[in-house]
């Protein structure tokens, strides 16, 4: 057990790594010279100006170096100032993350809720209309990407019915809810889909095991034998493609804070990158890449416990 658990923080302390320098090395990587932005763009710049903007901000030094010294300064928490907003990072993600945060939260209860009850429903109603149903319905909505959803969504319920508005984050829970109702509907549009056809298919094969046989055959009640012996062994599947969607979507606010006017992480990815302000696209990039990989380890972390099998299996590794 501790070996395993040493591996798989080796490999996530790795991964971590080998993503943080990825992340550094494009940012300057992009056209164009860093310091001529991080001098303010001028057209005249001279070569003593230049030379002296690389030096403050050890430009001059190898990248190696450069990255050695911005990891060394993220591990303390010090991401720098931001270019544009002349703001610590940590200010501006600390300002942002909530909105972000209550975004996918929202979300993630949508597509779980109606997604797994789409999907149980159309595992029970195998073969009829309401099997064709939902699978044609979860087919059209994986079709559609976020952001059209999002303004067919802002079209008809947030300008010619009015029932929501179509900017803004609100403020206290209810005005939060309201606010994010038609940006979670449009983020859980392809999560659900997803997430139905994988709950569909792991009822089905746990329902055609051979210990769900044997209950029918010895007169347990049909609503007994969903719940104990063929939901539970269907929740590996089901919690494991939540929190991957989950993560997912950690990393993809982008098109639809656009779209609804969202000050959440992913609209200031998108400010910083046309800004070319590096210190806050470096680490909204590294934040989201460890939101992702602290959900899928935990969820990789969590899935033996829901399938005894799966344990069975790795525990003589």
């Amino acid at each position: 057990m501790i070996v395993a658990i040493g591996r798989r923080l080796t490999g996530i302390f790795a991964t971590l790594l080998a993503s943080s320098f990825v992340i550094f090395a494009a940012v300057y990587a992009a056209p164009g010279d860093p310091a001529v932005f991080l001098a303010g763009g001028r057209d005249q710049l001279t070569p003593e100006r230049l030379a002296q903007v690389r030096a403050q901000y050890h430009l001059d030094e190898p990248l190696i170096v450069q990255y050695g010294r911005w990891l060394w300064d993220c591990l303390h928490l010090d991401l720098g100032r931001s270019l544009k907003y002349s703001d610590q990072v940590v200010d501006l993600l600390a300002s942002r993350l909530p909105t972000t945060l209550a975004l996918v939260g929202y979300a993630t209860v949508l597509f779980v809720l109606l997604g797994v009850g789409a999907g149980v429903l159309a595992a029970l109603r195998r073969g009829t209309w309401v099997d064709s149903a939902v699978v044609g319905t979860t087919t059209l909505a994986a079709s559609v990407p976020s952001f059209v959803g999002g303004i067919a969504l802002v079209a008809l319920f947030g300008v010619r019915l009015g029932w929501f508005p179509v900017t803004g984050s609100g403020s206290g829970f209810t005005g939060t809810v309201h606010h994010l109702t038609l940006p979670a509907v449009a983020m859980a549009l392809g999560a659900l889909a997803v997430v139905s056809r994988v709950t569909r298919q792991a009822m089905v094969d746990a329902a055609a095991a051979d210990h769900v046989a044997v209950a029918r055959a010895a007169g347990l009640p049909e609503r007994h034998i969903v719940l104990r012996h063929v939901l539970r062994n269907a929740l590996g599947p089901i919690v494991t493609m939540c929190g991957l969607v989950t993560a997912g979507m950690l990393a993809t606010t982008v098109a639809v804070e656009t779209v609804f006017g969202l000050s959440g992480i992913g609209s200031l990815l998108v400010g910083a990158i046309n800004g070319h302000d590096f210190p806050v696209a470096q680490a909204v990039l590294l934040l989201m890449v460890t939101a992702y990989i602290a959900v899928t380890s935990l969820v990789d972390l969590v899935h033996p416990l829901l399938d005894p099998r799966l344990k069975a299996v790795r525990s003589p590794a």
